[in-house]
């Protein structure tokens, strides 16, 4: 018996309208079950899970998360795209609502890092196929280098399908 994904994820957030308005309006997710003011559970955009994220709120006097600097916990959730042309839309929405904090090419992956209202950080990411792999893919990521998104573009292809043979099925 081995584990195959990660279902879902929890976030306590401080105010569950907010950060449900952040994640549909910025990154699509749709809002599945609302439990009044106090939960929601969304799902991403091209899921099949029943939720992909549920979101609790701890009140607006809730104190910012120390994990990283002064307390152990996570340092943040991925979330795959299928192209780079819905990349670059992210980058665009996530940059508009002033969420975007960075952007890095890991060789097999580009990434975008954002964080939502209540600070907390999350990667957007696309996965270079299993086919598309070759030697400057994989060494290209020590050290990280910033994402040229257009460089990228031209190498894959726009619309080109990522994680293909790594986290999607050949």
């Amino acid at each position: 018996m081995a584990i195959s994904r990660l279902n879902h994820a929890v976030l306590y957030v401080r105010d569950v309208a907010r950060s449900t308005a952040f994640y549909r309006d910025v990154l699509g997710f749709r809002v599945k079950t609302a439990m009044g003011d106090r939960a929601v559970f969304l799902q991403a955009p091209d899921s099949t899970n029943d939720h992909d994220l549920g979101l609790f709120a701890l009140g607006a006097g809730a104190g910012d998360s120390a994990a990283g600097r002064s307390t152990v916990g996570m340092y943040h959730l991925a979330w795959e795209l299928q192209t780079l042309d819905e990349l670059e839309q992210h980058a665009e929405k996530l940059a508009a609502a002033g969420a975007l904090v960075g952007a890095s090419d890991h060789g097999t992956t580009k990434s975008l890092y954002a964080k939502d209202p209540d600070g907390l950080e999350f990667e957007v990411v696309w996965i270079v196929p299993v086919d598309l792999l070759d030697a400057a893919a994989v060494e290209g990521g020590a050290p990280i280098r910033p994402l040229d998104l257009a460089k990228e573009k031209a190498r894959y292809g726009a619309d080109t399908r990522g994680g293909v043979g790594i986290s999607v099925s050949a």
